[in-house]
């Protein structure tokens, strides 16, 4: 998943784009798809799910991402036993002034790496969902406001599955992307064996080799010009259609909901961006759909027993929807 519809002019958005990637790229090497979405996700106001086996280098990713960005980065390991309070935090009793004061838990920072949230149980997600939902935090009748921009990048393992909690439809949708992340390349491999191998401090690596390349409110600036990317109404109609159908497809249970769609023009309008136009092209909303959809729909059980796959399924449909000339 990289911009590879008709390339535009070197607009601030584009450059920006480029120097974010060819930084991370010094510590981060590969997984092309979870870089870009994860910064499509992120300049268009979204959350990440990845599902991937362990050991591929997430949590080196949020913090490159975080350091390369300016902005705050933590990690919550989700466990059986997480309640709500170990992640939004609590009012501890203080003795110094005899009352109560709120202690944030670690969902307040900017980038979190929420790792295997299908461990937590079902009133641990909700939290969290909700704080992705409306960016803060209800404690006790008072809210406390996270900070912008903040981005959620939960995995879960698809190969284990016991004492896990399946994430309901509700709050998978919640999620602009659910990015599935595979083994690198030989190559890529290779050069991550070579690269991190030497037992040189991470905290070190990620201080003395990286740069800051952007900020906050410089993040925060690009969304909103990335919202005035022109949309042409034809390319409403053909994500519309796209989105409609998948709750006709026979295979499919259940389709996609409304959110689908406006997650798919946000996220077009940013790779439009990402590309240095100012107009989104059906080449976009292709790249992004499968990402934006696959968590979205639910197989019929006759589908699930023939073996057929999702990715499979909704690249038939898209390709049964004609294509607008824009």
């Amino acid at each position: 998943m990289s911009p590879r519809a008709e390339p535009g002019r070197e607009t601030p958005t584009k450059k920006l784009f480029d120097r974010i990637t060819q930084e991370i790229g010094k510590l981060y090497v590969g997984q092309d798809e979870l870089v870009l979405g994860a910064l499509v996700a992120l300049f268009s106001s979204g959350h990440v799910l990845i599902e991937s086996v362990p050991g591929l280098g997430k949590t080196l990713f949020v913090r490159t991402l975080g350091k390369v960005l300016g902005c705050q980065f933590g990690r919550i390991q989700f466990t059986a036993d997480l309640m709500p309070s170990d992640i939004t935090g609590a009012p501890i009793f203080d003795m110094k002034i005899q009352e109560f004061r709120f202690r944030p838990g670690p969902v307040f920072t900017q980038f979190l790496l929420a790792d295997e949230i299908n461990r937590a149980p079902a009133k641990t997600h909700a939290a969290l969902l909700e704080i992705m939902q409306e960016y803060r935090v209800t404690i006790d009748g008072t809210s406390h406001v996270i900070e912008r921009p903040f981005l959620v990048l939960a995995t879960q393992n698809p190969i284990e599955s016991e004492g896990t909690y399946n994430l309901p439809e509700a709050q998978l949708d919640r999620f602009m992307f659910k990015l599935v992340v595979d083994y690198p390349l030989e190559q890529q491999e290779a050069q991550i064996l070579q690269m991190h191998s030497q037992q040189l401090d991470l905290n070190d690596r990620l201080k003395n080799d990286l740069q800051t390349i952007t900020s906050p409110p410089e993040i925060l600036q690009t969304i909103q010009d990335n919202a005035k990317v022109r949309i042409d109404p034809r390319l409403i109609d053909y994500i519309n259609k796209i989105v409609r159908r998948t709750r006709e497809w026979p295979q499919f249970h259940m389709g996609a909901s409304p959110r689908a769609g406006l997650s798919l023009v946000q996220a077009a309008r940013t790779l439009a961006a990402f590309a240095g136009r100012d107009y989104a092209v059906p080449d976009d909303v292709v790249q992004i759909a499968l990402p934006a959809l696959r968590h979205r729909v639910v197989l019929t059980a006759e589908a699930e027993v023939e073996g057929q796959k999702i990715d499979d399924l909704l690249t038939e449909l898209i390709r049964s929807v004609e294509v607008p000339r824009i």
